[in-house]
């Protein structure tokens, strides 16, 4: 038997969220939810909030006042390295790759898997087929079939194998949400495409998206649901099927009065 939405607990949830940066204020008592199994586009205007909104749940930032709950439990995100410990991965738009490095060695980076016994532990040699073999296995479950070789370094990789590599490295480390900021957003319509399709294949493998994007077409793509930031705050969460995209932009630029719909669940 489905639970209804109502009676489902979100994987992870912002409530009241506030931040201020002196007398800016980047969040004013911001509410956010995302469910299991779905893919949620956070859409707004510039300075409407999002990044700040992100950066809070994914530990780079800390709220100055609200709580952040994962999985009905109350948390306490002081660095990046909390949130990815419970499960959160973020890939942002600057990809954070190493260009030099092949794709194993970006897959794997800061997370290098040592070689058994005395050669990894007191010599610190890295087990560099077992970091091959899984960077492989990753983006063959990924269903990423356009890289050559493992071993390629990612100076040679075109913009969407790029963001493809960020995808596989967030994908094999985020148990619980991934995160992408912006991720079509220098790609051309064919590798956005490509990551188009992973974005699903995230969802459809289990993983909860949040998808931070300013494009309409994208969004309504492959969005299950939409949250509307403005002002420093959520005025609106619609589904594609209930709200057209020049309604969504009419209301994140506060066109129209979002308060007045249902908060789609």
């Amino acid at each position: 038997m489905n639970e209804t939405a109502e009676a489902r607990t979100p994987v992870i949830q912002g409530i009241g969220l506030v931040k201020t940066f002196g007398s800016v204020v980047g969040l004013d008592g911001a509410d956010f939810e995302l469910y299991p199994g779905e893919v949620l586009a956070v859409i707004g205007d510039n300075g409407a909030g999002k990044s700040t909104l992100i950066k809070c749940l994914s530990g780079a930032m800390v709220p100055d006042a609200g709580e952040i709950r994962v999985d009905g439990e109350t948390v306490a995100f002081k660095r990046i390295g909390d949130a990815r410990a419970a499960g959160i991965e973020t890939v942002y738009q600057s990809l954070a790759v190493a260009p030099a490095l092949d794709i194993a060695a970006n897959i794997f980076l800061g997370r290098e898997i040592r070689r058994p016994g005395v050669l990894g532990s007191v010599f610190r040699m890295l087990d560099h087929g077992a970091m091959q073999r899984q960077a492989r296995e990753q983006l063959q479950a990924l269903g990423i079939g356009t890289i050559q070789s493992i071993t390629q370094a990612v100076e040679t990789l075109s913009g969407g194998q790029r963001q493809a590599v960020a995808v596989a490295r967030a994908a094999a480390f985020g148990s619980k949400v991934i995160i992408l900021d912006e991720p079509t957003a220098a790609l051309g319509v064919r590798e956005s495409g490509q990551v188009l399709k992973l974005i699903r294949d995230l969802r459809d493998r289990g993983l909860p998206v949040i998808l931070i994007s300013h494009n309409m077409p994208h969004v309504f793509e492959v969005a299950d649901r939409i949250h509307i930031q403005r002002l420093g705050r959520r005025v609106a969460v619609v589904t594609p099927a209930s709200t057209s995209p020049s309604d969504a932009v009419a209301i994140m630029t506060g066109a129209l009065d979002g308060s007045v719909l249902p908060i789609a669940r």
